[in-house]
């Protein structure tokens, strides 16, 4: 059995311990509250922003602009990994760099050849552990705080390179955010921009309850207008993956700080049965020591 010494500096260190992990779970819980903020202020945006998209790219055709149209041939594949800077989030990074290595492993078998794009620490050092040509890095991004126009220019140097011809496809690898317990990583296209889903009009589906698409009046032609919105969708892409994923972290890391907090109060429950019984072994040990020299000296 340890000695008391030994019990009560393991009691002592998982009381500290207990502190540090309180603190942060209250640090995550108010950065979630602004991210989630920003997030659920942006999402109807993004919403009504495809939904007007969509209208156009349906009215124009695919050959309306070389975003939309898909290459006859892959070659080269470029990822867009988002991850955070930081650990002590449960498996939220491990979940993301295991979503990259399965699109990596699968267009490899395709023999494609694959760069990268890192936010974040730990996707720059995933990139670099599996030698993975990293094409720009943007660190301190996921979970603090940035503008659109980071999205902006991450996403007019990768719609360069489509254009150019150095990238074929470009995928986004990021977390999604459903809830405080579900946070799956997602796979999206980001180029060629894949078609957009409209749902038809009620009446030319034959179904009454089908919801209305509204029909949009477009000044310029369509034409001109996806040359300003393809690339600004884009942005969009890239800013609401950001939000998600930066929502996603910051209830990681409460998630995993919570349930660390509760181990530390197992653990003093267990030190301090421990402690206790020590304790009592020691008086015991104690009294019997002395019962035996009142015997000694009586007899």
């Amino acid at each position: 059995m340890p000695s008391l010494k030994d019990v009560e500096l393991k009691i002592s260190a998982v009381k500290k311990t207990r502190q540090i992990t309180k603190a942060m779970n209250m640090v995550a819980a108010s950065r979630l509250r602004g991210a989630q903020s920003d997030m659920d202020a942006f999402r109807p945006y993004a919403g009504k922003f495809g939904e007007v998209l969509g209208s156009l790219a349906e009215k124009a055709g695919e050959e309306a602009s070389p975003l939309l149209m898909p290459r006859e041939q892959v070659r080269n594949v470029h990822i867009v990994l988002l991850t955070s800077d930081r650990g002590l989030c449960g498996g939220f990074n491990s979940n993301l760099q295991n979503k990259a290595k399965q699109l990596w492993q699968e267009r490899k078998k395709a023999g494609q050849k694959i760069s990268m794009t890192c936010f974040g620490k730990k996707a720059r050092g995933w990139a670099r552990k599996t030698k993975l040509p990293i094409a720009d890095e943007y660190i301190g991004v996921v979970g603090g705080h940035f503008e659109f126009n980071l999205a902006a220019n991450a996403g007019r140097i990768l719609i360069d390179g489509f254009l150019e011809g150095t990238y074929d496809e470009v995928h986004l690898v990021y977390s999604q955010f459903l809830s405080m317990a579900k946070q799956p990583p997602t796979i999206q296209q980001l180029l060629p921009i894949p078609p957009i889903e409209t749902e038809e009009i009620g009446a030319a589906a034959g179904d009454e309850e089908a919801p209305y698409l509204a029909e949009h009046i477009c000044e310029p032609s369509a034409d001109e207008l996806l040359d300003e919105m393809l690339p600004r969708n884009v942005f969009v892409q890239i800013y609401n993956a950001l939000l998600e994923t930066s929502t996603a972290e910051h209830a990681a890391r409460m998630m995993a700080m919570d349930n660390a907090t509760k181990a530390c109060n197992d653990m003093l429950e267990n030190l301090t049965m421990i402690y206790n019984k020590a304790r009592q072994a020691a008086i015991t040990g104690e009294l019997m020591d002395i019962v035996g020299g009142a015997e000694a000296l009586r007899g």
